[in-house]
């Protein structure tokens, strides 16, 4: 079933202009995407809009022109763009997801990463809420994981993670949460991905520079990510059992450094001035876990996995236009 409605096209021809009315199908799903201004929450509002449903993404500092402005953090903005867009599915990207960031302004992060999350669970009476969570929330010395493994978070980034999961399944029982690792994908700017800001490192190239080295993730792709919850929105149109704590990750594990070497090596870039640095600096920030390995068998049980595109084609694709000189990037990309 789609909704037809009308939509005003203005039409030009040398010497004439005229404002026409056509019809527009608009699909009957319909999707809402939080933080759909973030480097996931692009993913996933692409993912569906390509994909037959009508999805609407809201943002906040970076939301205008393209996306709703709406401040999840006040009730009443939330429960009036719900019951406006009525939505079948929300996906919740937005999130402060930075661990030094979230150790440093902990009321704010919690205001968003629990706070919004339960607010958003309240209204999702009927609606399908998949809440996007991290591998953080496990302290990494006992891996692979399983969804039902104890978790027992390092630092106040993953226990905000993991207090906002108990917070959406409280108040929406229906809810999925999806923990998924380190993630990089298309972004704006380099520093927006702890993966794609290594360029800066690998571009360096005369200058020596230390990398991280003791740390395992797994990068994960967001057009990966984006095409699970798509799936499981799907699926879940169908089957109710849908719900609850899944995983999804990238397959290839590395250090830090070793992403690095990886990038250099996709762009046929010298990596000989990388360092790989064996010892945590002291004061370095926030505790990270060693190895919180995701396993990923309910997702591939249930069909719904998706192989991921390997690392050094997706990150060629998300960093090739800051290969050139910035100011010719500027003009075309901004």
């Amino acid at each position: 079933v789609e909704m037809n409605e009308k939509e005003l096209k203005i039409h030009f021809t040398p010497g004439h202009v005229e404002v026409v009315q056509e019809n527009v199908d608009i699909p009957y799903r319909r999707v809402l995407v939080t933080g759909a201004t973030g480097l996931l929450g692009r993913a996933v509002y692409k993912e569906f809009q390509n994909n037959a449903w009508h999805a609407l993404g809201c943002g906040y500092r970076r939301a205008q022109p393209r996306f709703l402005r709406c401040n999840l953090t006040d009730e009443d903005a939330v429960r009036a763009v719900v019951q406006d867009f009525q939505p079948h599915v929300i996906v919740h990207c937005a999130a402060e997801r930075r661990p030094d960031v979230v150790e440093h302004h902990t009321e704010a992060a919690l205001n968003l990463n629990v706070h919004a999350s339960g607010t958003l669970a309240k209204e999702a009476a009927g609606i399908f809420l998949i809440y996007i969570s991290t591998d953080y929330v496990f302290d990494g010395r006992n891996p692979p994981y399983g969804e039902n493994d104890a978790p027992n978070p390092l630092n106040v980034y993953g226990k905000s993670k993991l207090e906002g999961e108990r917070e959406v399944l409280r108040h929406s029982p229906g809810a999925a949460v999806l923990r998924v690792p380190i993630l990089y994908g298309e972004v704006e700017r380099v520093d927006e991905s702890a993966v794609t800001v290594l360029w800066d490192k690998v571009q360096e190239g005369a200058e020596s520079c230390s990398v991280e080295h003791c740390q395992q993730r797994f990068p994960t792709y967001v057009n990966d990510v984006a095409r699970v919850c798509r799936q499981m929105a799907e699926r879940r149109l169908q089957d109710p059992s849908i719900r609850g704590i899944f995983h999804y990750s990238g397959k290839e594990q590395m250090t830090k450094y070793e992403m690095a070497c990886a990038i250099a090596d996709a762009f046929n870039l010298p990596s000989s001035h990388l360092i790989p640095m064996t010892e945590q600096p002291a004061g370095a920030g926030a505790q990270r876990p060693q190895n919180a390995q995701l396993e990923c068998s309910r997702l591939e049980l249930l069909g719904l996995g998706v192989e991921p595109i390997p690392f050094k084609t997706a990150v060629r694709d998300s960093l090739w236009p800051f290969l050139y000189d910035k100011r010719w990037r500027q003009t075309v990309f901004h």
